[in-house]
């Protein structure tokens, strides 16, 4: 499987941003451009439309969509306009989705909803009028999304750490992506899984692609880039060190991490993020030291890595650096 590289957004930028930005990162030779969809950011379809009108090559998407805010057949519609706009460029990332209980949702049976949701978004740009069952998201049947669908086999992407999830969304999926990790050890690690569940999925394991991302900040003194990304890993640390099956961590500085985390105070919590701790959760460093972790998880097994916000001490200077300096140097080293 090919080796990718693209670049993450945060969807917090003035509307008109999003084109020039994913402009210049297609301009550097990057693979794909992504939207994050995450609790009270911006929704991501309006910026997706400004980055599909503003590229011409490089694949674009949400990763990823919740369905417990936007119903299947809201994704089926906004991401078909995605891939009108972009000439058959888009994905669709669906997960479980964070902070849900900010608005009161406390998701129930959240692996059944994830996997009707690939199913009903599929069947609804297949524009079948045949009615489909689901428990969660049903089709009545009888009618049809009412224009013409440019793809009806838009790629899916799933945001999960959770075997049981991967399972059952196997038959739907592209990717998987494994969100907030900058670990090689998990690369191989969802591999396996994959591996176990694919026969029964009706899957071939190696037609699955593999995406770590996470919190980037890339600098020319990699001390300063550090400092900067443990202070935006402190916010996700405690959760997804508990995802993470082939972390090893002392248990006392995770524990102080917690507890620093719960009382908001995220600058002890980042005062207790060790570098070799950090470099499994973040791409922080110089561009050498970057390209250098970016390898080693391509090497892995990953078949993507993706580059997160913030990219740098500033959004035009990280761009720059990933661009002109780390892309050439992960693509020499994994030729």
């Amino acid at each position: 499987m090919q080796k990718s590289l693209s670049i993450a957004f945060q969807t917090d930028k003035p509307l008109t941003a999003y084109g020039p930005l994913a402009a210049q990162v297609e301009a550097y030779g990057f693979d794909g451009v992504t939207v994050y969809n995450d609790m009270l950011y911006q929704p991501a379809w309006l910026p997706l439309l400004e980055i599909a009108r503003a590229t011409e090559r490089v694949r674009i998407g949400p990763a990823a969509v919740n369905p417990f805010t936007c119903h299947p057949v809201n994704m089926a519609g906004n991401i078909a306009l995605i891939d009108e706009a972009s000439r058959g460029r888009a994905y669709l990332g669906i997960a479980r989705g964070s902070w849900l209980d900010f608005v009161g949702i406390q998701p129930k049976r959240a692996v059944t909803a994830l996997c009707e949701s690939f199913a009903a978004v599929r069947h609804l740009l297949g524009q079948s009028k045949d009615p489909l069952a689901g428990e969660i998201f049903p089709v009545a049947g009888g009618d049809a999304l009412r224009w013409s669908i440019l793809r009806p086999d838009v790629p899916f992407l799933l945001g999960t750490w959770g075997e049981q999830t991967l399972a059952a969304c196997l038959p739907f999926i592209s990717e998987v992506k494994i969100g907030g990790s900058a670990n090689p050890r998990v690369a191989p690690w969802m591999r396996r899984l994959i591996g176990k569940h694919a026969i029964a999925a009706g899957r071939a394991a190696n037609e699955i692609g593999i995406v770590l991302g996470a919190v980037t900040v890339v600098d020319e003194d990699g001390r300063v880039a550090r400092k900067r990304a443990a202070r935006e890993v402190a916010l996700y640390l405690p959760v997804v060190a508990e995802l993470d099956p082939t972390l090893e961590v002392e248990a006392d500085r995770l524990e102080k991490i917690k507890e620093a985390a719960a009382r908001y105070d995220y600058e002890r919590a980042a005062d207790l993020v060790s570098d070799p701790l950090l470099a499994k959760f973040a791409f922080a460093g110089t561009p050498e030291e970057i390209a250098e972790q970016t390898i080693a998880i391509l090497r892995a097994g990953a078949s993507r890595v993706e580059f997160g916000t913030p990219h740098g001490l500033t959004t035009e200077n990280g761009l720059r650096l990933l661009g002109e300096r780390v892309l050439p140097l992960v693509r020499r080293g994994v030729e």
